[in-house]
């Protein structure tokens, strides 16, 4: 009987799936991978922004409230504790306002590569090699749907090839091809005043919702044996403590859980049905435990702005995934050119997140930062 070895590459799946969503596994964790640095170094917090292109990922209802067109990259090693050189990821986006449209259009990409696997037989002869990699091409528009609420959706395409062939005597291919869909909605108020005071919040808060990765499951051989995808709720709301001339800080906490529910022969629910069933079979207090939290700040300096520096906090219940670290990042910004890094530190040795760095670059026009 003939083996595919890769031992190593489903240890990098399994890992990404743990890393990225705790103890629930689905297909393509990636999709759950924070893509920009300014987001990841505050805690990996971001629905309640959605001021850039970025907002293709954590809320497209931001592009309701945006102007110009930008396009942004970011690359990084991935899981950089597993010393493999050849694990990175790769996230591109390009965002424009169409008048026509009364909102804004966005194109983004994400593409993992896993690396070269070999196949065997039940010795070390290496039959052949191959390179397993997942993407996902994704289209967003964001409109006002009111004058302090912005609507914002996202479509699509998801390719995953682990490996060109079935393992033992499974016949097909280890590929699998689907696609998805994201609903966002982001408040920013222009007056808001806080009840029994005279305390007016507009213009400094701003509420975001962000349900993304919805759709049917990913088959690759077995569809009795399809993987959900990562459907994941984000919440979340940002607040401009300080905001003057030179001056801006902003504090900013995402609250997030998988909408996946399994069943007691180990499948899942369809999403359609698991939207509203996640919710159900446990009590309050374990339904708490599967949020997890993100929080952080950001200072600005400058007018316009120029330098920002930042920090965040990301905690994951230790019964549902343990995933506890702080980010760190700055930015620059000088004239349409934008930079951007961050970097995690873990609270324990050799941890598969911990040291990973990201390094963003952004050119915004027409609009500005």
């Amino acid at each position: 009987m003939k083996k595919i070895c890769i031992a190593a590459a489903l240890l990098v799946l399994s890992a990404s799936a743990v890393l990225a969503q705790g103890v629930t596994t689905t297909a393509v964790p990636f999709l759950l991978i924070a893509p920009n640095s300014r987001a990841s170094a505050m805690g990996e917090a971001g629905v309640a922004i959605g001021d850039d292109a970025w907002a293709i990922y954590w809320n497209p209802a931001g592009f309701a409230f945006q102007q110009g067109s930008e396009v942004a990259m970011t690359r990084a090693d991935w899981l950089p504790a597993f010393g493999l050189s050849d694990l990175w990821i790769l996230h591109g986006v390009f965002k424009t306002s169409v008048e026509q449209l009364d909102g804004t259009l966005a194109f983004g990409l994400t593409y993992l590569n896993l690396g070269k696997f070999a196949r065997t037989l039940n010795d070390p002869t290496v039959l052949e090699e191959f390179t397993g990699y997942e993407f996902a091409i994704t289209a967003g528009y964001g409109t006002k749907v009111a004058q302090d609420l912005g609507l914002g959706i996202n479509a699509r395409l998801i390719h995953s090839r682990l490996a060109p062939f079935g393992t033992a005597e499974e016949q097909g291919q280890g590929i699998a091809t689907g696609f998805s869909f994201d609903v966002g909605l982001l408040y920013k108020p222009h007056t808001l005043f806080v009840p029994f005071t005279n305390l007016d919040m507009g213009g400094r808060l701003s509420l975001g919702m962000n349900v993304s990765n919805i759709g049917p499951k990913l088959t690759y051989i077995d569809k009795a044996q399809a993987d959900p995808l990562p459907m994941n709720l984000r919440l979340g709301f940002a607040y401009k403590i300080i905001e003057s001339d030179y001056n801006n800080l902003t504090f900013i906490t995402d609250v997030s859980r998988l909408l996946i529910k399994r069943d007691t022969s180990g499948g899942s629910d369809e999403f359609y049905k698991a939207i509203f069933t996640t919710w159900t079979g446990s009590s309050f207090t374990e339904q708490l435990r599967q949020f997890v939290t993100g929080i952080g700040v950001e200072y600005w300096y400058g007018a316009p702005r120029l330098v920002a520096l930042r920090a965040g906090y990301f905690y994951e219940d230790p019964r549902s995934g343990n995933r506890k670290f702080m980010t760190f990042g700055a930015g620059l910004r000088y004239d349409i050119y934008g930079f951007d890094f961050s970097y995690i530190s873990t609270f324990e040795e050799q941890h598969p997140l911990g040291e990973t760095l990201r390094f963003s670059l952004s050119i915004a026009w027409g609009g500005g930062f």
